[in-house]
């Protein structure tokens, strides 16, 4: 084994949720040349440091539009590989790594694409959460793996693009920043109301002298302004939604104190770079995409605080409510505010968890 290719997971949060699996595979080829190949929406993160500690970064064209994924055949065959570990369970994925001439290909049986692979593997029975069930692979395959804590950190000039971002809106160093996303790119029914987004923002702004910091892509724009239209004057956010690419989101994560998120890519960027989150999950399953915990930042741990609101039809996996969007509706901006508050180490005051309605 000389050269080893991983194929990167499509959406950011699987990518980083399979940063365990890629640290495994690292470790039981030390000495091969091991590339990453993504998709050109996520590969900036492999630019950062990672638990992959890649040699090589290919990054591929997202492939829309054309016929059966011909860049990624070309990129992949011009990178003279001897084997390709596929985390995507698609077709698609196992029939490029066949047409661009690699020799050994790995990945989990699922259909017809198991006659593609040269190494099929069952995949796990009943539900494991999706970092275990990249580990489960590599185990699969016979290799060594560790725990399924993602781990990254990012670069030096990243920081510094980061600073240089927040100190143009006038956010200081020593400003205690809670980051928010409230976007999700699956859909409706995974955002908290834009209204308990700015309640909890009001609360965290005069309780905590708290920096609030909007982050997203740039369909996250109208939740953004919805959010903004809701706020008192007397309450300032920063809406960074849509302004910032991936390094840079990561490098502005880096320097929140509390991230608030909706289950999202973010979400899991955040913990993987130790900050302290509070997740809010509504119809998709938090056992299965959780965000986890691992290293903190400045030493200990960072546990995650999953919310959910309990309703019989949750976890529903829709991308719009057919009802009333109770799973959402449920959880408070008291809930939210307390689990902050905590994690920045203050006191909510006597009316912690009373819920506030703005005026």
């Amino acid at each position: 084994m000389n050269r080893l290719v991983i194929r990167a997971p499509n959406w950011l949060g699987d990518a980083v949720m399979a940063l365990p699996a890629m640290g495994a595979l690292r470790a039981a080829y030390p000495g091969a040349h091991l590339a990453i190949a993504a998709v050109r929406s996520i590969a900036p993160i492999f630019e950062q440091e990672t638990s992959a500690s890649q040699d090589s970064l290919l990054t591929l064209p997202d492939g829309a539009g054309e016929p059966a994924g011909a860049s990624e055949v070309v990129a992949l065959a011009a990178g003279g590989f001897d084997a390709v570990v596929l985390l995507p369970n698609s077709f698609r994925s196992a029939w490029s790594a066949r047409r661009a001439g690699i020799p050994e290909r790995w990945g989990y049986a699922s259909g017809a694409r198991r006659l593609l692979l040269t190494r099929a593997v069952s995949r796990p029975r009943g539900r494991v959460h999706q970092s275990i069930y990249y580990l489960e692979l590599v185990r699969g395959l016979g290799l060594s793996a560790g725990d399924p804590w993602p781990r990254m950190s990012v670069r030096a000039a990243t920081l510094t693009r980061a600073d240089a971002l927040l100190a143009a809106h006038n956010v200081t160093p020593e400003a205690r920043i809670v980051g928010f996303a409230p976007g999700a790119a699956y859909g409706h029914a995974k955002r908290w109301p834009p209204r308990l987004v700015a309640e909890t923002m009001v609360r965290l702004s005069r309780e905590a002298s708290a920096v609030c910091v909007m982050l997203g892509a740039a369909g996250d724009r109208d939740s953004g302004r919805e959010i903004e239209s809701s706020l008192p004057p007397d309450v300032r956010v920063v809406n960074l939604i849509g302004r910032t690419d991936l390094g840079l989101l990561a490098g502005v994560l880096t320097r929140c104190a509390a991230f608030v998120s909706n289950d999202s890519g973010a979400m899991h960027l955040a913990a993987a770079l130790g900050v302290q989150v509070v997740a809010i999950f509504g119809p998709t399953d938090e056992r299965v995409t959780s965000p986890l915990g691992g290293p903190a930042r400045g030493g200990g741990l960072a546990t995650p605080d999953v919310l959910t609101h309990r309703v019989f039809c949750r976890p529903c996996m829709l991308r719009d409510c057919p009802i009333d969007h109770r799973c959402m509706k449920g959880i408070t901006a008291g809930e939210v505010v307390e689990k902050v508050m905590a994690r920045l180490g203050a006191s909510a005051g006597a009316d912690r968890g009373r819920d506030e309605v703005l005026t």
